[in-house]
């Protein structure tokens, strides 16, 4: 992959393969992507608020066990203000205007959740990883305006 990758929450947690719909295969593409980022230079992007964070915090295990997505989360942890060869933080700007959410963004109809990933995404011009949310599909518009693509890992749930 290498490069600069913004990691969507339903990835580690198709990888993780419980508490999902995805399927084995979109849980095996989704543990080979995240293992693959740590181990081939890729840069994990995540915003300077914790917002990405924040939401990896409340679905995956700091221990990093027992799943894949866990290890990915504490490999996130261990670097994030360590090693911005591995993890590397940029600023965002929330807005108060519903149809933006962030400077970052143009008005747009994004699911609110997903809008930290695009904003991280455009602020590093980095590549969005998705397993399974069907929002990033239905973005294909917004998306090319925007120049950032998301790499959909299960098609077959997207």
């Amino acid at each position: 992959m290498s490069g600069k990758v913004v990691v969507d929450t339903n990835v580690p947690i198709a990888a993780n393969g419980r508490g999902t719909h995805a399927d084995e295969p979109c849980q095996l593409e989704c543990a080979k992507a995240i293992r693959d980022v740590g181990s081939d230079g890729t840069v994990v992007i995540l915003d300077d608020l914790d917002l990405i964070w924040k939401e990896y915090k409340r679905r995956l295990n700091f221990r990093g066990q027992p799943g894949v997505g866990d290890a990915f989360f504490k490999y996130v942890s261990d670097h994030m203000h360590s090693d911005q060869s591995r993890v590397s933080l940029v600023p965002v700007t929330p807005v108060g205007d519903d149809k933006q959410g962030f400077a970052e963004l143009p008005q747009n109809t994004l699911d609110r959740d997903d809008r930290k990933f695009l904003a991280v995404a455009v602020a590093a011009n980095a590549l969005i990883l998705n397993a399974t949310d069907s929002d990033w599909r239905q973005q294909h518009a917004l998306l090319r305006n925007l120049s950032i693509t998301v790499k959909q890992l299960c098609p077959q749930h997207a």
